[in-house]
């Protein structure tokens, strides 16, 4: 179903979309190739207390200035994800942004075949791009630094459904940890952070311990099915837009997106059914 006919079926006029970036780090473990999530705090607008990937809106400022670039120009991440080059030109600023905003990962280095080793002593920058102090060309222009773009990889795009009153555009990019950064929960909008396998993170959101956005569970469910980073890098996937829309399910009026029945029947408690059909 096309937005227009979601739109139609709820009798609403949908709220504006807005671009955004999520970014799934990933790093090889002992059992697997291992994810870093992060729970939003309680107070947060959208996706309050959820568990999730780093990742937020698009920024005014992303992509509107010339940034040292390495890797694929914006025109493939554009054929990619099905856009303008400059929309992409801005998402893959803003994936790079809200990973080093959100966890401290910079996907950057002071060459186009080099990589920040260690981000402590951009802590206070860090810090000044949290509160749109300063923006991403800025930053990496005062540091003499390079975006390190080949380092993403386009990963899937989910729309936020029509009846939210927030929606996002929300292109997926996956990223391998660069050796020697780590990866924390420094940031004003994570409550707490972890590094888990695909199985580990379903595990928990079954038991109830995460409340899990259908976005999310789908690309865990998609990155359990790979054996390591490397072979994570290599897939080839096609992207194409979800969107959940309402239907009926079982007598019951609920999101429809990709696998929607395994989802809620895995869901553990109804109760959580509200928060939890929310991408």
């Amino acid at each position: 179903m096309s937005e227009k006919e979601a739109q139609a079926d709820s009798q609403q006029p949908a709220p504006p979309l807005k671009d955004a970036s999520t970014v799934m780090l990933v790093r090889d473990g002992a059992d697997g190739p291992e994810i870093f999530l992060q729970r939003r705090v309680g107070a947060m607008a959208f996706a309050a207390g959820m568990t999730v990937f780093p990742g937020g809106g698009v920024d005014p400022s992303d992509g509107t200035a010339d940034i040292a670039w390495a890797g694929p120009e914006p025109a493939w991440w554009a054929e990619r994800f099905a856009t303008t080059e400059a929309t992409a030109k801005a998402l893959v600023c803003a994936a790079v942004r809200e990973t080093f905003e959100e966890c401290g990962v910079l996907l950057a280095g002071p060459a186009a075949d080099s990589v920040v080793s260690d981000t402590t002593g951009y802590r206070d920058a860090r810090g000044r791009l949290e509160r749109r102090e300063l923006s991403l060309a800025s930053f990496l222009a005062e540091e003499r630094l390079v975006l390190r773009a080949d380092l993403l990889r386009p990963w899937a795009n989910w729309i936020t459904p029509v009846i939210e009153p927030r929606r996002y555009d929300t292109r997926f990019f996956v990223a391998v940890l660069p050796d020697g950064q780590l990866a924390d929960g420094a940031t004003s909008e994570a409550a707490q952070v972890q590094w888990s396998t695909p199985a580990e993170a379903l595990e928990r959101w079954r038991s109830g311990a995460d409340v899990l956005l259908p976005p999310t569970w789908s690309q865990l469910v998609a990155l359990g099915s790979f054996r390591s980073t490397a072979e994570i890098l290599a897939a080839q996937r096609p992207i194409d837009p979800i969107m959940p829309v309402l239907a009926d399910l079982d007598g019951k009026r609920l999101l429809s997106f990709p696998d929607n029945q395994r989802y809620f029947a895995d869901l553990p408690d109804p109760r959580r059914l509200k928060g939890s059909v929310r991408p």
